[in-house]
């Protein structure tokens, strides 16, 4: 797979945090390559949206991780006083009451009275007893670590909230994942003074106080990476839509893409895709298998969009964000942008919200008008007592398809047969969260892409391994698991000295970019 065999560029689509790490990982290493993005914002989910000057985050994204190669980028890329370390606060609302979390005695025992504490903790001990046999199911999973009051009461509702399915539909693989480790013991340890571990002496990341965050969002981080990939002889396409992949064989000949209505076929020796596989698979020119349709098919998405309100108000509430654990209004989470860093906001006697909602593409809340969801927005703030809807300025919406891979039933056995048909190619690998039908983070999206890279240079390293250890991208700042260990043996040896071009080229971007 050695670049030195067939040499040419490398072509990557996608230019979220999987797509740029890839194109920077190897713009380090002297390879050509060309990004393809069909939007006209670098970043993907983990892009910031600027509206005359207010920026906001897209689904939220704190920078922590484990992974001492992620680290290392991130602190390549953006130095000075561009990385910002901040206090964690945030809050669960729910039944007309805020909740801290992570949960403190002191605030459960207020908002929920002794005898529903007392009751928690006989349902917990029940289960403690005679859990349940079967852990199939995130219900399954969590009420045996929490017992089913807790589960009903901080879990249920907020879960089909934002997968819009039962949480008897959804798999335990997804929780095991998410939330290993941190159970009503765990949080019992952290609410009365003792450092939270998982058991095995690892402190839970899901209890964090502190975490880093770029002055300007987390687009700040993806836009300066996008700029050193030009430096360093990378190219970068925005609004280019690739419409088919031809392949042959065992192999990727080409992409088909098109920019500003002109279409173009785009050649490479090797190809990397951070599409969601179900739409990968659908461009495949001549088409694959039945069975290979189908199972692309059975992929399932949750969508997202943000209603950002710009409120004329200084302060509203200290948190970075709140989740809303409300079932009468249809918002899943309120983050407060100025909260995570006061650049985002250009006018400090303003507050900028954004509330987030998971939807289904073309469901009811996604086929209704900016200003209809700017007015639900305003509407359910007030409802949940956080601001008067009078006070808002002006709002801005933004849909993000595709978001979050559902783990249901049937993704195990449809992803399987998807991984097997696309390790038969010789010259495409998928990396990143949607490329891989994958819940990974930020950090583990990264690495895919930087040992997607390596295997372009010569390597051989399996990328789904990266993360199958599932331990929870929020555990604490220890040695990564196993599967992931095994791979970043000796990488961080291997890693190729910065380009002086592109140390030259570290910076904040010029260009802001608007939505």
């Amino acid at each position: 797979m050695g670049m030195e065999e067939q040499g040419g560029p490398v072509v990557i689509i996608g230019a979220g945090p999987a797509g740029l790490t890839a194109a920077y990982e190897l713009c380090k290493a002297g390879v050509a390559s060309v990004v393809l993005e069909q939007d006209e914002t670098v970043g993907g989910l983990a892009k910031t949206v600027n509206h005359k000057g207010f920026r906001f985050d897209i689904g939220g994204h704190r920078f922590y991780t484990k992974v001492k190669t992620a680290t290392d980028i991130w602190r390549e890329v953006l130095r000075g006083g561009d990385f910002l370390r901040r206090k964690r606060l945030s809050r669960i609302y729910y039944n007309k009451r805020f909740f801290h979390y992570p949960l403190r005695a002191s605030s459960m025992l207020l908002n929920l009275g002794l005898w529903n504490g007392c009751l928690i903790l006989l349902s917990y001990l029940r289960v403690r007893a005679r859990p349940l046999r079967s852990e199939q199911t995130f219900e399954q999973w969590v009420t045996n670590r929490f017992g089913r009051r807790l589960y009903t009461i901080f879990f249920k509702s907020y879960t089909e909230k934002v997968w819009g399915i039962p949480c008897d539909e959804i798999t335990a693989e997804w929780a095991a994942q998410r939330i290993k480790g941190l159970s009503l013991s765990v949080v019992l340890r952290d609410i009365f003074g003792r450092r939270a571990s998982d058991g095995e002496g690892r402190v839970i990341k899901t209890l964090i106080n502190e975490f880093d965050y770029p002055r300007l969002g987390p687009g700040m981080m993806w836009e300066t990476m996008a700029e050193l990939v030009k430096d360093g002889g990378g190219t970068i396409r925005l609004g280019t839509r690739v419409e088919r992949i031809h392949w042959s064989g065992d192999a990727v000949e080409a992409v088909e893409i098109e920019t500003a209505g002109r279409g173009e076929i785009l050649r490479g020796t090797h190809f990397l895709s951070s599409m969601p596989m179900r739409e990968l698979v659908r461009k495949l020119t001549p088409a694959p298998p039945a069975s290979i349709l189908a199972a692309a098919d059975r992929l399932q998405y949750r969508d997202f969009l943000t209603v950002v309100l710009i409120v004329n108000r200084r302060d509203l509430f200290p948190d970075n964000w709140i989740y809303i654990h409300d079932p009468e209004v249809r918002v899943g989470r309120v983050q407060n942008y100025k909260n995570w860093s006061a650049d985002m906001v250009p006018d400090q006697d303003k507050t900028c919200l954004g509330l987030e909602y998971f939807c289904f593409e073309g469901d009811g809340l996604w086929s209704m008008s900016d200003d209809e969801l700017i007015e639900l927005g305003k509407r359910e703030m007030e409802k949940l007592g956080l601001m008067k809807s009078a006070e808002v300025a002006e709002g801005k919406v933004v849909r993000v398809p595709k978001a979050y891979p559902v783990y249901d039933s049937t993704y195990r056995e449809s992803l399987e047969t998807l991984r097997l048909f696309f390790g038969s190619f010789s010259n495409l690998q998928l990396v990143g969260r949607n490329g891989m039908h994958k819940y990974n983070n930020q950090d583990h999206s990264m690495m895919t892409a930087v040992l997607a890279a390596k295997n372009i240079l010569g390597a051989n390293h399996d990328l789904w391994q990266v993360n199958t250890d599932l331990e929870y991208q929020e555990e604490g700042e220890v040695a990564e698991g196993e599967g992931t260990k095994q791979l970043l043996a000796g990488l961080a040896a291997s890693q190729p000295a910065v380009p002086e071009r592109i140390k030259a080229g570290i910076r904040t971007p010029a260009v802001e970019y608007e939505a």
